[in-house]
């Protein structure tokens, strides 16, 4: 399985321009206003920055699917800056993953499941398979 020898973010970065090129996954008007989370001090400064979230929950399901909100919304947390005072982790906001993970939905890559959240679909995980077969191929030089 040539999932673990291909880095993370080389296979996020594919997979978000995979996810450009569907109809069903577009970020809303609001999200370019939007902070991430309570413990950003602005809104991201990517022109595509909804596809590289959308395409790094999507890995994150595969790889520790099932997951909810709760959780993922502590993965894209941060420290919070409280001026002279330590910081603080704040989780990251719901509405944009909520968002995000049910336009994955319509497009077919997760399917909520009753009690555990979100898990990837067979055609999800073809999806990242083929991604990182095809970095796989190009880093051997075929």
């Amino acid at each position: 399985m040539p999932i673990q020898e291909v880095p993370p973010g080389s296979i996020v970065k594919e997979l978000s321009e995979e996810l450009k090129k569907l109809e069903a996954i577009r970020p809303p008007e609001w999200s370019y206003y939007v902070k991430t989370g309570a413990h950003k001090e602005r809104p991201p400064e990517q022109p595509d920055w909804w596809y590289v979230r959308a395409a790094s929950m999507l890995f994150r399901i595969y790889r520790d699917g099932p997951v909810g909100v709760s959780r993922l919304r502590t993965y894209y947390g941060g420290r919070k800056k409280r001026g002279s005072a330590p910081e603080h982790f704040h989780k990251a906001g719901g509405k944009i993953l909520r968002t995000i993970l049910q336009q994955l939905e319509r497009a077919g890559f997760v399917i909520k499941t009753e009690r555990e959240g979100r898990k990837i679909t067979p055609k999800g995980a073809k999806t990242i398979e083929k991604i990182s077969a095809n970095i796989k191929s190009m880093a051997r030089g075929g």
